[in-house]
């Protein structure tokens, strides 16, 4: 049986090919980002399989010159994107990025360290506990959450992740003390504006739907949780200890594994483990080098820095807020929260129906306009668009256009209805 021939000529870490690389990619995005508010937020009239009739069915046999694939890229896939940089990309959470943040990446995934145990990369494993740390030093968290104080955190890839392993956690600790046959007996209790991210997380760790509970918020309280609602909901008193804070061991027990294959070489002499496997702090074995990310953003940038950007979208937005209460023709649907604005037209005279597609209809000619890209959201059985002030490109005179986009808009969806 023969074996095939080897491309000898391949070397995928070859240093001057990665410098060689590299530096086209590096120039394609800057020019992107140089140029980002000239493309349309979002292309109107995309279909889903375009793609696929652009791109040949195979992989190609011989390998291309990275200035061939940039160019396909910018054929091909940019005009088929939403451009979630875009300064003027207002929906869902705008993806903050920074060129401290991909300066951070590339050496993640350059250096391509794995640290699920210590023992796999120790300075990647402990300069997690170190952001975290100031991360969580940042945040106001008191001194025993902190790994200085007995505490901890981990970054996890993503919320959904995060959510899942908290319940997972939750879930072991009162099982633990319940009995395991119990978990049928386990009830989750959330608000209605809860993220579905939670709803879905009970459901991977194994709580029916049957026993999420749905606890209804009001306008009275800006659909904010109250105390109220929470008590008015168990009909019994829980039992003393039922509600500890949940501590990083809860969440070790619940996802740890340690075959010898795992085990670290390094501990203090008595058994004890002497350094964080943050494998057992997630749900995935293996893990990014996201630590180094989060360390060069912060050494680049610095708390003050970081803090002048956040105000400056929490201040744009204040205004939008400000501006849109003088319109008669819209409504604050509840009072903004750090740079969200939830609003929605209100037209005097029509039902709640027609309100609503009134409000359909003004979402998608702002969206189909390409200046801007707002999604929306139901509440209380009312359709309420949101504007998301956050993207790193964002600057107070694209707020200021997405409210000239949105008052020109308006006027044509209320001529229309003759309203």
């Amino acid at each position: 049986m023969g074996s095939l021939p080897l491309d000898a000529s391949l070397r995928p870490l070859d240093p001057e090919a990665f410098a060689g690389d590299s530096r086209p990619v590096v120039d394609f995005l800057a020019e992107y980002y140089r140029d980002v508010d000239k493309f349309p937020v979002r292309a109107a009239g995309l279909e889903p399989g375009r793609l696929r009739k652009l791109l040949p069915e195979a992989a190609p046999e011989h390998g291309e010159p990275m200035e061939d694939v940039l160019e396909d890229v910018r054929r091909d896939i940019l005009p088929g994107l939403t451009h979630w940089q875009s300064p003027s990309f207002f929906a869902f959470f705008p993806m903050n990025a920074s060129a401290a943040g991909f300066a951070g990446e590339m050496l993640s995934a350059g250096l391509n360290v794995v640290p699920f145990v210590w023992a796999a990369s120790p300075a990647a494993a402990e300069l997690e506990s170190v952001v975290v740390d100031w991360m969580g030093t940042l945040l106001g968290l008191p001194q025993r959450l902190l790994f200085s104080g007995g505490g901890g955190g981990v970054l996890q890839g993503s919320t959904c992740e995060a959510v899942v392993c908290t319940l997972a956690a939750e879930r072991d600790r009162a099982l633990h003390r319940l009995g395991h046959e119990s978990i049928m007996k386990l009830v989750f209790y959330a608000s209605d504006q809860t993220h579905v991210t939670f709803q879905k997380g009970a459901r991977l760790v194994g709580i029916p739907p049957s026993n999420f509970r749905v606890i209804q918020t009001t306008p009275a309280s800006g659909y904010g949780l109250t105390a109220d609602a929470v008590r008015c909901r168990p009909r019994r008193r829980p039992r003393p200890g039922a509600a500890v804070p949940l501590r990083h061991g809860a969440l070790t027990s619940a996802l740890s594994t340690d075959p010898e294959y795992h085990k670290n070489v390094g501990t203090d002499g008595t058994g004890k483990p002497a350094a964080i496997d943050y494998k057992d702090w997630q749900i995935s074995l293996s893990r990014r080098f996201r630590a180094i990310k989060l360390w060069v953003v912060l050494r680049r940038y610095g708390t003050v820095g970081l803090r002048a950007h956040i105000r400056r979208h929490v201040t744009a937005a204040k205004w939008f807020e400000r501006t849109m209460a003088a319109d008669e023709r819209f409504e604050v649907v509840v009072a903004r929260k750090f740079s969200l604005v939830c609003f929605r037209l209100r037209a005097r005279f029509v039902g709640d129906d027609t309100v609503d597609e009134l409000n359909r209809e003004l979402l998608a000619a702002m969206n189909a306009s390409g200046r801007a890209f707002m999604t929306h959201f139901v509440v209380d059985g009312k359709f309420v668009i949101r504007l998301a002030v956050g993207g790193a490109m964002t600057e107070m005179r694209h707020v200021v256009d997405v409210w000239d986009l949105l008052q020109a808009s308006a006027d044509h969806v209320l001529r229309r209805y003759q309203l």
